[in-house]
């Protein structure tokens, strides 16, 4: 671990993200220090994902700014870039894994791209990690056809920390799964940030995930449903707090309560 704990690892600033006449992101200002484990909640379409890829350096902001440890990812070129983006481990929503290799090449594959290791070496991480997220050994020569959705997730995990990263980002690391293999991939979250030290960010609708892993719970709102004053983040906070929020669309959301937005979404409708 490298850098001045006491500074945000990532961070930022008035970062505004617009896809033609489509605003996404207005106005965020977060500042993740190094070691906290950040979720981030709101309702479809509200940009959690969006954040997550500029955060990683895969998009431009149309405003403001990502900052890496008070480096801006905007103004790096493409080596630099490349290099910064292995300090991440990345779980994508769907593990997009790639469905002719193995599970043991789909490990290797940030090893082989990434680093001078030998094949032995690599190897061994690949063992080392399928076994850290309690993968099977008979697991390794399949494809991820022949898997689980919580097979899929846990091959992806394994992959997302090959190269040790500093920043783990996790993409709904729990749609699509029974309550169980849920709480499977909430467990490996908390283990991963143990093992590893690790700085978190998780993007997620399941209030299970977020009770059991966040350290702080930001929520997003839909841009079409605010007023251009009104600010994007509605909720900045410990999980605890989440509960006594008085905002009625924090309070709405925990509960899974449609409220309020069901008619709003009926008059939008007309």
């Amino acid at each position: 671990m490298t850098g001045d704990t006491s500074k945000p690892l990532i961070e930022t600033k008035n970062l505004h993200v617009r896809f033609g006449r489509q605003a996404v992101l207005r106005n965020l200002n977060i500042a993740v220090p190094r070691g906290q484990t950040l979720v981030v909640i709101g309702e479809s379409g509200c940009g959690k994902t969006v954040l997550l890829k500029m955060l990683i350096g895969l998009g431009q902001p149309s405003k403001g700014s990502v900052l890496l440890e008070d480096r801006n990812l905007a103004q790096l070129n493409d080596q630099e870039i490349a290099r910064q983006r292995t300090r991440y481990g990345f779980l994508f929503q769907g593990a997009a894994l790639f469905d002719s290799l193995t599970v043991t090449q789909n490990v290797a594959f940030p090893l082989k791209e990434h680093t001078d290791k030998t094949s032995e070496q690599i190897q061994h991480i690949v063992m080392e990690k399928v076994a850290e997220v309690g993968l099977p050994a008979e697991a390794l020569d399949k494809h991820p056809a022949e898997l689980s959705g919580g097979m899929r997730k846990r091959v992806g995990l394994a992959r997302a920390l090959a190269l040790n990263p500093e920043i783990m980002l996790y993409d709904e690391p729990t749609t699509g799964l029974d309550p169980i293999m849920s709480d499977v991939i909430n467990e490996l979250i908390l283990n991963t940030r143990k093992l590893h030290s690790v700085t978190s960010i998780v993007v997620t609708h399941d209030m299970n995930t977020v009770r059991k892993v966040a350290d702080r719970v930001v929520m997003m709102f839909p841009l079409a449903n605010l007023k251009p004053e009104e600010p994007q983040l509605i909720f900045d906070g410990p999980p605890d707090a989440l509960e006594r929020s008085s905002d009625k669309r924090v309070s709405q959301f925990v509960r899974g309560e449609a409220g309020s937005r069901l008619r709003e979404m009926q008059k939008n409708s007309h």
